[in-house]
């Protein structure tokens, strides 16, 4: 059987957070594979040694970004990485959104701001910034017009830290249907998620935020299926993709856009969906297995 490995982040004398890790082992071993988790910074790990390296829960890496885009470069010219390093690298910097658009995807729409350029912010809606290398809503916030003056330290800090910021509007849809989290794996739909709103009025942008609040199961309307598809076809490598997650919102008309795509560490919510880790782990052994 191959050898394969999930990297993940180091917790130090912290819980783990990645509560799928020893359920998807599990289903890995019980299929008799040989599966271990390793931290993607262990200088340790020989990863040419493995069959095939999963990009599972590294979620510290968009703090450290040049060092995690240096690590993937490494193990994908040593063995199979998943996702494919070309992938995770267009992925990495969410001005992806604006490729995914010029597409044709249906997107919420974003514009950006890098370090050195004028805070040209919206005067007449509520609008959400961000950093356009980010995970777990970090340095994400919610502003009104009347709050220009808060979100523009928020720019200056960012900057100042050498990120770029990513402005969109905030979809007043997300209050009421949520946001949809539609997962892929093996090429085909996994199952999906729902959550409530991520960030509330007046919370500050360096504040500790839950990713995921309120998560419940949900099904897949064949209108949010159709944006997910059209989204991953439009990825430079589609065909390399072992696993995809697709976050959905309701635009004003009520149609599903875009919000973000999670191609390099989305959290799976296995335990939310007990006849998932199988079907992954039956994915991830053809991924192993493939020539």
């Amino acid at each position: 059987m191959p050898r394969i490995a999930l990297a993940t982040y180091d917790p130090g004398a912290a819980p783990h957070w990645d509560a799928d890790l020893p359920v998807l082992l599990r289903a890995l071993a019980d299929r008799g594979a040989v599966a271990e988790a390793r931290y993607w910074d262990d200088p340790g790990v020989h990863w040419g040694g493995y069959d095939l390296v999963v990009i599972r829960s590294t979620w510290d890496y968009s703090w450290r970004a040049a060092e995690f885009g240096a690590w993937v470069e490494r193990v994908g010219a040593v063995t199979r990485l998943a996702n494919p390093a070309s992938v995770v690298r267009w992925n990495m910097d969410k001005r992806y959104l604006g490729e995914l658009a010029a597409a044709g995807v249906p997107t919420v729409p974003t514009w950006y701001i890098a370090p050195g350029e004028p805070a040209e912010l919206p005067d007449g809606h509520e609008y959400v910034i961000k950093p356009t290398s980010g995970a777990g809503a970090r340095f994400a916030a919610r502003y009104t017009p009347a709050e220009h003056d808060t979100a523009v330290r928020q720019l200056a800090r960012m900057h100042a830290e050498g990120f770029t910021a990513m402005v969109q509007p905030y979809v007043r849809g997300i209050d009421v249907s949520g946001e949809r989290a539609l997962q892929f794996f093996g090429g085909r739909p996994l199952h999906a998620s729902r959550k409530g709103a991520v960030l509330t009025p007046g919370t500050p942008y360096d504040a500790d935020k839950v990713a995921h609040p309120d998560l419940t199961p949900w099904q897949a309307t064949e209108a949010e299926l159709a944006v997910a598809e059209r989204a991953l076809a439009a990825v430079p490598g589609a065909p390399g993709l072992l696993y995809a997650r697709v976050d959905l919102v309701d635009g004003e008309d009520g149609a599903p856009r875009l919000m973000e795509l999670e191609l390099v560490e989305p959290n799976l919510f296995l335990w939310l969906h007990p006849g998932s880790p199988q079907r992954v782990a039956q994915a991830i052994l053809a991924a192993a297995e493939t020539d």
